[in-house]
């Protein structure tokens, strides 16, 4: 039977500085998303974009929470478009936009499956941790409190979406692919006992073996997991338009096993892609390794 998608897209960038993340969604689609997922097989609809506010309208108000309520009124209607597309029995498939959107998506499969007394876990692959609060946050930028914010720590507007946080129980949340963390979010991490694997522990252990880990702790207990993938998870020589780039991050093949060992496992609930930038891309290229690894993270395999 062929998997349902629905793909939607978030032109949000609020939630950081550096402007260009909201040609995102465009950028993705413009590399062949639709023709090549269903070419995999998959039964697609692309449902268009989000409704979003610009910056060029806006005052970012609050220093230390930037752009909060555009970015919460964002998020909510994306959480509500999620959960609609998988009352519809379709896997959602988000693309950013900036990673503050993943407080909507995760927040709408969260939402979903508790009104079924069920958990859902998280898949963070990012080279950060997002894990700052307007309390540590040396930006302001929402996007570097995403998952915080999902795991009940930051703003009531964005904590408390449908009346009720954590989203995800740290138990059942893990960062993979870090390289890139602020003083305090190493703390914060540690005091929420959020499973961390670094760049270093890839390394020593090879991808297969903490994603295999990763898996078995996002799937324990839980209907299944999300999976937020920030495309500066892998190194800025393969990924040079994100908006964030940090060298050291993983390489072709090791971004392309971790979707696919996901794939593998059965147990994905959502798909999220941020943070392309076209402004800083070469070629759309970054945006073309995004449509390869939603593909394996679908299913796609090499024979």
């Amino acid at each position: 039977m062929a998997k349902k998608v629905r793909i939607v897209g978030v032109p949000l960038d609020l939630g950081q500085d550096r402007r260009g993340v909201d040609m995102g969604p465009s950028a993705v689609r413009v590399a062949g998303l639709l023709a090549r997922l269903e070419g995999l097989g998959c039964e697609v609809r692309d449902l268009g974009n989000i409704e979003v506010a610009f910056a060029e309208h806006q005052a970012p108000g609050d220093p230390h929470a930037k752009y909060l309520p555009e970015i919460a009124q964002s998020c909510q209607r994306l959480a509500d478009g999620v959960m609609q597309m998988i009352e519809d029995g379709a896997l959602p498939l988000v693309l950013g936009g900036d990673h503050s959107i993943a407080v909507g998506t995760a927040s709408g499969v969260s939402a979903f499956y508790r009104a079924r007394q069920q958990a859902v876990g998280l898949i963070w692959l990012d080279a950060h941790g997002d894990f700052n609060t307007p309390a540590t946050t040396p930006s302001g930028n929402i996007h570097g409190m995403a998952l915080a914010c999902l795991l009940g720590r930051g703003p009531k507007a964005l904590t408390s979406l449908y009346g009720y946080a954590p989203k995800i129980a740290p138990a059942h949340t893990v960062l993979v692919g870090v390289h890139d963390l602020d003083p305090p979010e190493k703390r914060l991490l540690r005091e929420a006992q959020v499973k961390v694997f670094t760049m270093r522990d890839i390394d020593e252990r090879g991808m297969r073996s903490v994603v295999e880990e990763a898996i078995a702790i996002a799937s324990n207990d839980t209907a299944g997991f999300c999976v937020s993938l920030d495309l500066d998870f892998i190194d800025a020589a393969h990924a040079p338009g994100v908006g964030t780039p940090v060298r050291g991050g993983a390489t072709y093949r090791e971004a392309h096993l971790a979707l696919e060992l996901i794939a593998d496992s059965g147990n994905l609930l959502s798909l999220e892609v941020v943070e392309c930038n076209p402004v800083l891309d070469e070629r759309n290229r970054t945006a073309e390794l995004a449509v390869e690894l939603i593909l394996s993270a679908l299913g796609k395999k090499i024979f």
